[in-house]
């Protein structure tokens, strides 16, 4: 499970890049009752939301030529320059060299073997997300990959993630859960998953989708709607792990609802 006390390897970051950032703001504030504080010119406009006084990511204008309306999740390192040239070595590339924010810390994007972008967050002085597993933020993470058994090879080298497969409740296959080397089950935090088993997903290609923990996933999914989404996947239950539904903002960029199942009683 995802919490504030991060180690490395752990998603610490996410943030959204959009064409249209006041639409967004418009958007997501309203649906996870977020609010918005800009970034000023020495950021570059980036700017960060939040979820009573505590960040839950961060938004950037971006243009049609820098890329597609998306969200991105980002990784915890406490050194950027080794996990590029590990992501290298591991037969990834390095988009985004690594390069600080002020003082607030050291970022860097890559991509995966497969193209799934991903970035990575080395602490200054902000830490991380300010809330992660409670409802209007973070709380799981899933790659959609044409290779699982390569992908956990290569996060395993550039992370040293674990990777187990679960059976999925009442049969019919199981999945790829994945977590942080050594904190043992309680350090699963989200999963990897066959691309070309969820068509909705294969259009976009390789890619990480961030999940968001709500009250209410139907009531959710409505809001979605209501405020010019739309929904890649209608609210679905699986037993042991919650109600959760696919979405895109109004510029398409994709994210996952969940309203999670409670955790077994000991």
């Amino acid at each position: 499970m995802l919490t504030t006390r991060y180690v490395d390897g752990a998603p610490n970051w996410t943030d959204l890049g959009t064409p249209d950032l006041d639409g967004a703001v418009d958007f997501y504030t309203g649906l996870f009752g977020w609010e918005y504080a800009p970034g000023g010119p020495e950021t570059g406009g980036y700017g960060m939301f939040t979820l009573d006084g505590r960040t839950v990511g961060g938004a950037m204008t971006v243009t049609e030529e820098q890329g597609e309306p998306s969200w991105s999740v980002y990784f915890r390192s406490s050194d950027a320059d080794a996990t590029a040239h590990a992501v290298e070595q591991a037969g990834g590339t390095v988009p985004f060299a690594p390069m600080d924010v002020l003082d607030f810390g050291r970022m860097a994007g890559f991509k995966d073997r497969a193209g799934a972008f991903f970035g990575i967050w080395q602490p200054g002085e902000n830490p991380g997300l300010g809330a992660v597993g409670v409802p209007g933020s973070l709380c799981w993470a899933e790659l959609y990959t044409p290779d699982v058994p390569a992908a956990a090879a290569f996060y395993s080298a550039v992370f040293g993630w674990e990777s187990v497969r679960a059976p999925y409740p009442g049969g019919g296959g199981s999945y790829t859960v994945i977590r942080t080397g050594g904190g043992g089950e309680e350090a699963g935090f989200g999963g990897f998953v066959p691309l070309n088993t969820v068509p909705a997903r294969a259009v976009a290609g390789p890619h990480w989708l961030p999940y968001f923990e709500v009250d209410d996933c139907d009531e959710a999914a409505a809001d979605v709607e209501r405020l010019g989404g739309r929904l890649t996947l209608e609210p679905t239950e699986m037993e042991g792990v919650g109600k959760f539904a696919g979405a895109a903002d109004p510029d398409g960029a994709e994210f996952a609802l969940i309203k999670s199942a409670p955790p077994p009683q000991s």
